[in-house]
């Protein structure tokens, strides 16, 4: 991922470095950061699911709103370049969703992201069995994550709270920066052609949803303020 570089960079010249797996870890001494420079802290992601999930049980209305039932709809999002702006796999995604559609026979839920909507427009390409919406706030998508029989998506953020929630998921790439998500069986690689993601949410479905989750307790923040804490103590500053 391009972004990566800017994360290479900024390791380099941390003092500090919270990782949130030892997985993670692994890396980070595989490019040379000094042992002592590493924490294993957990996912602060984790500890934003489970901040806001009894937040997000309040809009509870989205579902009524969309005419759906907990547990008896997939939830699916696409806004990566590298799927959107190629018409092959933005309609290789969007045949599966469809296959999906009529296979099981439940809603396929779409927040559509402004560029996703408009290159499908642009590529004049069909939404057979799918409802999409308008983008969602936080904990809108949060509590149709959770309660979602499926996600479907590209991203990586998503296939961690799907892991946390303990929601299956398929990532329609050829490749994740969340490895520890295919590690415990929580998501499938699937790529962008309709049949690959059919028997992929076929295969995720068929599996028992009884991972562990890789990224923490909820209690990253807790950890990093304690090291940092810790360190400020052992250098004399109070705070």
């Amino acid at each position: 991922m391009p972004e990566e570089i800017n994360r290479i960079l900024t390791d380099h010249i941390s003092d500090f470095l919270f990782a949130p797996t030892a997985e993670a870890k692994k890396n980070l001494l595989a490019e040379g950061i000094p042992v002592n420079k590493i924490s294993t802290t957990g996912n602060t992601i984790v500890d934003a699911v489970h901040q806001n999930l009894q937040l997000a049980q309040k809009k509870e209305s989205v579902l009524n709103e969309l005419c759906i039932e907990k547990g008896d709809y997939f939830l699916t999002t696409a806004h990566r370049r590298e799927n959107v702006d190629n018409k092959a796999r933005l309609s290789g995604i969007l045949k599966g969703l469809t296959e999906l559609h009529y296979e099981f026979g439940v809603p396929i839920i779409f927040p559509m992201h402004p560029h996703t909507k408009k290159r499908i427009a642009e590529f004049n390409l069909a939404l057979e069995g799918i409802t999409p919406i308008s983008p969602i706030g936080f904990l809108e998508f949060l509590l149709l994550e959770a309660n979602a029989k499926l996600v479907i998506t590209d991203s990586g953020g998503v296939q961690e709270e799907a892991c946390i929630l303990g929601v299956p998921c398929i990532t329609v790439r050829n490749n994740t920066e969340r490895p520890e998500t295919i590690a415990v069986h929580s998501n499938l690689l699937v790529g962008t052609q309709s049949d690959q993601i059919l028997s992929g949410a076929k295969a995720m479905l068929n599996t028992p949803h009884k991972w562990s989750n890789p990224f923490g307790n909820g209690d990253a923040g807790e950890r990093i303020v304690s090291v940092l804490t810790d360190a400020f103590k052992a250098c004399g500053i109070e705070i």
